[in-house]
């Protein structure tokens, strides 16, 4: 057997094994605040959204054949799926800068990225429709912004690049980074694009895809734009070292540890010239991926950022990791290396230690005494206890209904998104109630646009709000004003490995005698 064939045998292996075991993870796993959130994307379809645009809400209408199956499985099953592809397309990648060595060994060092198999291969976020669009965007830009435009498929490919980078930005706002590496490359190493209609053409259809965006902002007084440029706005913040400390050791632990220095070792290499790979397709690979990484480095300096922002870009360059491994041992290496090996290792350390801290509470990692605030500590009850949480409520709700202490047309309410959504789609679905957000809308989000939505609030309502002791929040004030009564209704103890993990408290909202007038502002 010749080697492309074996390692292309060996990658799909990993593929099947791979799919299998995220599969059970999607499915196992309850579904975490992001998550539970983004779904109203696909319930609630719109040109774009507060907080990210359609991509993520369409890849779970597609894979729940629109929303006809609402389980943890069918709603990840896009990420599933994508995390796949994404190991082809990583193999390929490796392949086509040297050789199928090195792809195999990029698939691996994929395989063993947090980011890579968990963030986007199991939970459904903008994120995985973005690595989808962004490694196969990476993939072609390697293949075709180093060669001349005369060449009869230069242009095509320049033409698909546009368009799979259009997908990523309606994925996630920051795709448009490889348009600066594309612009960097062009301007410092290959002058003849810029006298070629296809990049402008290619620039165009970017444009055009990623209309939607503009629309909705247009419609919304740029909504979106404001909230993300806030979030990113550095003038009147000092320097923080405590942000950027956290964003390396994220950055560090999201893309594992060992990749992340396989990964610097293998940059310098790369820039020192010693690795065996075509200089066209390092200069690709690090204008792609680096940007991104630096500028959100450099904004960590002053505020909070998040580390899976700058993952992309750390994505890119596993195959500059792949090749430096390869290098390293022998073509006749028979065995995975060593250093892979203890990347692999390291992952699935980390998500047998996860499953069972989720699942049983291994580690006592909360000591909280306080009975308002049990599990306050514990973040990985995060993905544990609302769907114990659900059906309680539904007893309840039923019971209250029962005895006329609710109307049966009852709403959940809440004044933040999280744990709103949560409650929404482990309480208030099941139990038939719609769900409402009432508050700014720098905390409500999409809920503002839902509520109007659902017909509005109407006077007379009754309605039900949930907090947990993790998040504990009393019924905000704005609840007072606008309801005649909130009544403390009862307490959900959430049992994990026999013990109390988390408490979810229950309250009465009687009778909506005021209708909230800046939830009436918001536009459809």
């Amino acid at each position: 057997m010749n080697n492309n064939k074996k390692y292309t045998n060996y990658v799909i292996y990993l593929i099947v094994i791979s799919t299998i075991i995220r599969g059970l993870l999607a499915g196992f796993l309850e579904l975490g605040n992001d998550e539970v959130y983004y779904r109203l994307y696909a319930l609630y379809p719109d040109w774009s959204h507060f907080d990210h645009p359609i991509m993520v809400g369409l890849f779970m209408q597609l894979t729940t054949i629109n929303l006809l199956f609402q389980s943890e499985f069918f709603l990840r099953l896009g990420s599933v799926i994508t995390g796949a592809i994404n190991l082809w397309i990583i193999f390929n990648i490796g392949k086509e800068i040297s050789d199928s060595r090195t792809g195999y060994y990029a698939s691996l060092l994929y395989t063993a990225s947090i980011y890579s198999t968990i963030i986007t291969g199991v939970f459904i976020l903008p994120d995985t429709p973005q690595s989808l669009f962004w490694l196969w965007a990476v993939y072609l830009m390697i293949k075709t912004v180093p060669s001349c435009p005369n060449l009869p498929m230069s242009g095509i490919n320049m033409l698909k690049v546009g368009a799979i980078i259009g997908l990523g930005i309606l994925s996630k706002y920051t795709t448009v980074f490889l348009w600066f590496g594309i612009g960097l490359y062009i301007l410092i190493y290959n002058r003849e694009w810029l006298k070629s209609k296809w990049l402008y053409i290619s620039i165009l259809i970017t444009t055009i895809i990623s209309l939607p965006i503009l629309i909705w902002n247009i419609q919304n007084d740029f909504i979106s734009f404001s909230f993300h440029t806030q979030r990113v706005d550095m003038s009147g913040y000092s320097f923080d070292f405590d942000y950027f400390f956290n964003e390396l050791i994220g950055e560090i632990l999201y893309n594992n540890p060992i990749n992340y220095v396989l990964i610097i070792i293998g940059i310098v290499a790369a820039i020192n010239g010693k690795l065996d790979i075509k200089k066209s397709s390092i200069r690709i690979i690090l204008l792609s991926g680096i940007p991104i990484i630096i500028t959100f480095l450099i904004f960590s300096l002053f505020r909070r950022t998040l580390p899976h922002w700058t993952a992309p870009g750390f994505t890119t360059l596993i195959p500059i990791a792949a090749v430096f491994v390869a290098q390293k041992y022998s073509s006749k290496t028979k065995r995975i290396p060593t250093v892979i090996l203890f990347s692999l290792g390291l992952i699935v350390l980390t998500i047998t230690l996860g499953l069972a801290q989720i699942n049983m509470g291994l580690f006592p990692l909360d000591n909280t005494q306080e009975y308002n605030r049990k599990g306050k500590k514990d973040p990985s009850l995060d993905l544990f206890g609302y769907s114990q949480a659900g059906e309680s409520f539904k007893q309840i709700h039923k019971r209250d209904v029962d005895l006329g202490l609710m109307s049966e047309k009852s709403i959940l309410i809440g004044d933040n998104w999280f744990p709103l959504a949560n409650f929404d789609y482990y309480a208030a679905t099941p139990a038939g109630l719609r769900s409402f957000g009432l508050g700014k809308l720098s905390d409500i989000h999409k809920y503002a646009w839902i509520n109007n939505e659902q017909g509005g609030f109407t006077l007379g309502m009754d309605a039900y709000y949930l907090t947990d002791s993790r998040e504990f929040h009393k019924p905000d004030s704005i609840f007072y004003t606008h309801f005649e009564q909130v009544i403390p209704a009862d307490t959900i103890q959430i049992i994990r490995g026999g013990n109390i993990a988390k408490r979810v408290f229950v309250y009465r909202l009687k009778n909506l005698h005021t209708i909230p007038a800046d939830v009436l502002k918001v536009k459809n």
